[in-house]
């Protein structure tokens, strides 16, 4: 027995859906049948009173027409064969006590005292219609005089057959009522099952990853309907959660890796300092020129990882920028960190992008191009040509078998590992232009250099 508080479990999605078709179905065919019952009853009533009435008006203008007697309407040739064809219209013969006429009767339905006093009655074709009621059956009685005090006509109809008639109806009505909500409660199930089937499928695969936590379970996505686009759109988050989760595991793993060396350099440098006083001022100074630099290049890397993984969480929103303005800023800031000339030749192209998002990857490009030509001879070449970005420079250029990893996460060549900086700068780019849609180049300057940049939504 469910407690107080306790969870009440509801029903199913494909148990809602039945019980909503099959109620559906019932409402129809209740509203149906009663608009086809009550027309149909109408119809039939309407008929058999229309019967009585002509025949209750055959009689009265034969009997106005000629003298007649109460035998007149007895026997196999009389008139009541000729006038009074419907089936369940009968009639029998009063004589003028108002007593039924031996061999007439048809039904046993007594004469009334308005009947007796209308066989007495001298003018003919006097009519008087009602409803009696028998033993539970009810009737429509038409009495006419015969005139003369010869005698009456009864004309009577039952009306128990009818209504017997329209009771069965009924009764077949309530049991189509309840097939057709037995038939569209299956039907509504079979029709469920296929829609929630795949509904069901897809919650499996959702509580799954949420329980286990793993990423690479097949989602099922068939069928072009707003389910299958959802089973789609799962699929593409998991793999995009995957996707994060292995960058993360990376990021961490290479994040160790670089903190290892300057942080062992550091501990080493950190063991000295206790006999800093009995060092000669040379190497004391030298100690303490290490330490300084080891802490600034530990800064750096981690600003460097901060604005990574940052940049992987882009949670800045893309707006219309003129790529042209957020360039000419970062050359600005370059300029001052840096002292190197720097010129910009750019379009007007407008990009949606997210601005601090281009102005970090731009200001990277123009770090590194400084940082591999630190003569400073030549100036340094931005140029922006629609939704493209080089930065070129006059430095010593970029070994070929350097150029396929010049983008990868604290990889720094050969030539570059006595130079600062933790070989996050290229990879921070291409992350600006892959989560914009496009893709991070570098290519060898004819004349000497290197051209590195990137493109927005290729």
């Amino acid at each position: 027995m469910t407690g107080p508080g306790r969870f009440r479990p509801h029903p199913g999605l494909r148990t809602t859906l039945s019980l909503a078709f099959a109620a559906m179905a019932a409402l129809v065919a209740v509203l149906i049948g009663a608009l086809g019952y009550r027309a149909a009853a109408r119809l039939i009533r309407d008929d058999e009173k229309a019967d009585f009435t002509a025949a209750v008006q055959a009689v009265s203008e034969q009997v106005g027409r000629q003298r007649l007697f109460p035998g007149d309407f007895n026997g196999p040739g009389g008139l009541s064969e000729q006038l009074l064809r419907p089936v369940r219209v009968t009639a029998q013969a009063l004589d003028r006590n108002g007593a039924v006429l031996p061999g007439s009767a048809r039904v046993d339905l007594p004469p009334t005292s308005d009947d007796r006093e209308l066989a007495r009655a001298d003018t003919a074709a006097r009519t008087v219609i009602g409803e009696r009621h028998l033993q539970g059956d009810t009737y429509r009685v038409g009495v006419v005089s015969l005139g003369g005090g010869r005698g009456a006509v009864q004309i009577v109809e039952e009306t128990g057959d009818v209504e017997d008639l329209l009771a069965t109806l009924r009764a077949r009505m309530v049991g189509v009522v309840a097939a057709v909500a037995v038939i569209a409660g299956g039907a509504g199930r079979l029709v469920a099952g296929r829609i929630t089937g795949r509904l069901v499928r897809l919650t499996d695969v959702a509580e799954l990853v949420a329980a286990s936590g793993r990423l690479d379970v097949p989602v099922p996505a068939a069928g072009s309907d707003e389910v299958g686009r959802l089973g789609r759109a799962f699929d593409r988050m998991l793999g995009r959660l995957a996707t994060a989760k292995e960058n993360q595991r990376r990021l961490v793993q290479d994040a160790g890796h670089e903190l290892r060396t300057p942080l062992t350099s550091l501990r080493t440098n950190l063991s000295v300092l206790p006999s800093l006083d009995r060092l000669p001022p040379a190497e004391r100074t030298a100690l303490l020129d290490d330490l300084a630099e080891e802490a600034r290049e530990l800064t750096l890397l981690v600003d460097e990882l901060v604005a990574l993984a940052a940049e992987q969480k882009a949670d800045e929103e893309p707006v219309d920028v003129e790529l042209a303005e957020v360039v000419r800023e970062a050359a600005a800031q370059a300029r001052r960190r840096t002292g190197r000339e720097i010129t910009v030749d750019a379009d007007d192209t407008v990009v949606t992008a997210r601005p601090d998002a281009l102005a970090r990857a731009v200001g990277n490009l123009l770090d590194n191009a400084a940082k591999f030509d630190p003569a400073g001879e030549a100036p340094i070449d931005v140029v922006v040509r629609g939704p493209r970005v080089e930065v070129r420079d006059r430095g010593p250029g970029i070994d070929p078998a350097d150029l396929e990893r010049v983008f990868d996460r604290f990889y720094r060549a050969t030539a570059a590992r006595s130079l600062p900086g933790s070989g996050l700068g290229l990879a921070i780019v291409h992350e600006v232009a892959r989560s914009h849609g496009g893709t991070a180049f570098a290519v060898n300057r004819d004349g000497g250099g290197a051209v590195i940049g990137f493109t927005l939504g290729d």
